[in-house]
């Protein structure tokens, strides 16, 4: 296991030197995909890899995201998978270059049922997730996090569901999971101030599982991931599947009513409101409409 993991922890090296010479790259070059996906061993890595933007999330991430996933999961070969940012942050949430934009014209309806689909592959995996976090895990980033099985953060960890500034929601499972990781109390201030949280209270709430040094991140996610890949792999799906017996359809459930929510918040002034305040750099007048 030492051996795999001194491997993963150089392959992780390797990839962080490659996205700080990109900027050293020709025209001609073909840029790296913003979501890499490999396999050490038994386990699947998934990383995030915008570093110059925190990670925030494209269209393209998560119909690669989905994609890698999927891979991942059909292959018998993966027991257990790490999801991981490249760069000083796990993932920023979406891009605000592109907030509220739409390809292809489609509706609100169809853009969030796509990017549940991916949520959904995680909460719904046999194969545990072992999320690696640090810096920003703000929005959609943060709803990753929480899909995921273990959270193993650096001290640096700033947490956020900041929805609520924009006139929204969560919208791909953060309000179930938060609920079901940290409590009502908990979960309800976090959605309804949108404020960060630091590593060390998401620890205390239980919301992170595990604070480590920043050098030993991907080492002991990849540790944890990788002694889950070295048991009976029925036994392992079929004990996640218990556990989550308690909330998981709860959950499910809720990430339906979070679609219905948003796409009814999406219609508001005070969602077009948030809008005009962030692009005039003004405070937002919201009248509750």
């Amino acid at each position: 296991m030492r051996a795999c993991c001194d491997r993963f922890r150089r392959s992780c090296h390797a990839l962080n030197s490659q996205v700080r010479q990109k900027s050293g790259r020709t025209n001609g070059e073909k840029m790296p995909s913003s979501v890499l996906v490999e396999r050490r061993g038994r386990v699947g890595i998934v990383s995030l890899n915008r570093p110059e933007r925190h990670n925030a999330m494209t269209d393209e991430m998560t119909a690669l995201m989905r994609s890698g996933f999927a891979e991942l999961l059909a292959d018998p070969q993966i027991r257990s998978l790490v999801v991981r940012g490249e760069g000083k942050s796990f993932c920023s949430g979406r891009d605000t270059t592109v907030l509220g934009t739409r390809v292809h014209d489609e509706g609100h309806f169809t853009f969030l049922r796509r990017g549940q689909e991916v949520r959904m592959s995680m909460y719904e995996s046999p194969k545990p997730i072992v999320a690696a976090l640090r810096g920003y895990a703000i929005g959609g980033g943060a709803e990753i996090a929480l899909a995921c099985d273990i959270r193993v953060a650096t001290a640096d960890l700033q947490m956020a569901l900041p929805e609520i500034n924009f006139g929204l929601v969560t919208d791909t499972g953060g309000s179930q999971a938060l609920t079901a990781i940290a409590g009502p109390s908990r979960a309800k201030y976090m959605i309804l101030t949108g404020r960060k949280v630091d590593a060390q209270t998401l620890l205390n709430w239980g919301a992170i599982d595990f604070i480590v040094e920043d050098d030993k991140l991907e080492e002991t996610a990849f540790e944890i991931a990788e002694e889950i890949a070295s048991k009976p792999p029925v036994a392992v799906a079929m004990g996640k599947q218990l556990i989550e017996l308690v909330y998981g359809s709860t959950i499910r459930s809720g990430i339906r009513q979070e679609l219905i929510a948003q796409v009814a918040l999406f219609g508001t002034e005070d969602y077009k409101e948030a809008g005009s305040a962030r692009r005039e750099k003004r405070k937002p007048d919201f009248k509750g409409r």
